[in-house]
């Protein structure tokens, strides 16, 4: 599912069906309860985000440096919901832990890429770990591991 032209987490939000939006609404609501604090929610790459401000990291995004520095983002996907880690993808020791304890927290195989964990089935969304997993990785030490491991 294409959502297109969005300038806030509100209006991505009134783009999706009623079950997506639940589940992405959870979601938003469960990183934003367990972040470390100095990470902001916005609309990113078209997808809501959770990023470090350019007033605390004003390099932005190597990718390009006008956007702040992603961290967290989750998206309605055609046939899943999507949570984008990047601290996942840069930290072995993190991407390990959550390996190990998906399984404790669903009955389902977990289904991820390198920064990309899929949900296909909405029902079965490991909240809690979810939780788990955005309090481990504070703003500052995702600025020492987005320079030491991905920025160029």
């Amino acid at each position: 599912m294409l959502i297109k032209d969005v300038n806030s987490p509100e209006e991505y939000l009134e783009q999706l069906p009623e079950d997506r939006k639940k589940a992405i609404v959870k979601l938003k609501q469960v990183i934003g309860a367990n972040l470390p604090l100095g990470f902001e929610e916005t609309i990113t790459y078209g997808l809501i985000g959770f990023v470090v401000p350019k007033s605390i990291y004003p390099d932005g995004y190597h990718c390009d440096p006008q956007l702040p520095l992603p961290f967290i983002s989750v998206a309605s996907q055609k046939n899943y919901i999507a949570l984008y880690h990047l601290g996942i993808y840069a930290d072995q020791a993190l991407l390990d832990w959550f390996v190990d304890q998906y399984p404790k927290h669903s009955q389902t195989k977990l289904d991820m890429g390198k920064s990309c964990i899929r949900f296909k089935k909405i029902e079965q969304i490991p909240y809690d770990l979810i939780g788990e997993l955005a309090q481990k990785m504070s703003l500052q030490r995702w600025i020492e591991v987005y320079e030491t491991n991905l920025k160029r």
